[in-house]
């Protein structure tokens, strides 16, 4: 007696092979993502930022006691100096720490978004400052400073233009706050959100 042929199970059908149109959906995706690394400014400083933080706070305190409004105003303008000082060698360090060119693409983009308003801003504290009207000084250099940050920020990381959105809500603020909170707006601004914002950049960006 010829035992019976064993039974076999089907044979599974073979997967679908992937739509051509899903591998082209993900090669675009990652020609994307590459162009956006390629495109952004990523030689903004974490620690740079966050020195610059501390520099402004001893700024503030020293602000706060000084004698006259034109020795506060100068006070403020040689701390804007040495964080000018502090931010552009950290970027120098940082962009060739990652082999980022400083002065073509995404750098020279950053650059020529944000100097129009610092120089906006250096324009209106000279007309403030003849006017002896001091009491618009903190909330514009918060305003002016945010607004750059953002233009420039247009062109790096994402978390640099939300840096600048909140200096920019802060000199809105500042603006319509008593002039007393002058310097404790503009340690809260250029002290604590830079080192808030610094640490944040240097923990995700690289330093």
């Amino acid at each position: 007696m010829t035992a019976p042929a064993p039974v076999r199970p089907p044979h599974p059908e073979p997967a679908p092979p992937t739509a051509l149109h899903e591998h082209a959906l993900d090669n675009l995706r990652f020609i994307r993502r590459a162009m956006e690394r390629a495109s952004a400014f990523t030689a903004v400083p974490g620690w740079g930022t966050v020195l610059v933080g501390f520099t402004a706070i001893v700024a503030a305190v020293i602000a706060s006691r000084a004698p006259g409004r034109t020795e506060w105003v100068a006070v403020w303008l040689v701390e804007a100096a040495l964080a000018l000082a502090i931010a552009v060698l950290a970027i120098v360090r940082k962009a060739r720490r990652a082999q980022v060119a400083l002065l073509s693409g995404p750098g020279l983009k950053f650059a020529c978004g944000f100097l129009p308003p610092m120089v906006a801003g250096g324009f209106l504290t000279l007309a403030l400052w003849r006017a002896e009207d001091f009491a618009l000084l903190a909330g514009s250099w918060l305003l002016l400073y945010g607004t750059a940050v953002v233009t420039g920020g247009a062109f790096s990381v994402r978390i640099v233009p939300v840096m600048g959105l909140t200096f920019m809500a802060l000199g809105a603020l500042a603006l319509f706050a008593p002039a007393s909170l002058g310097d404790l707006l503009l340690a809260l601004g250029f002290g604590g959100l830079h080192i808030l914002f610094g640490v944040l950049i240097a923990r995700r960006y690289g330093g």
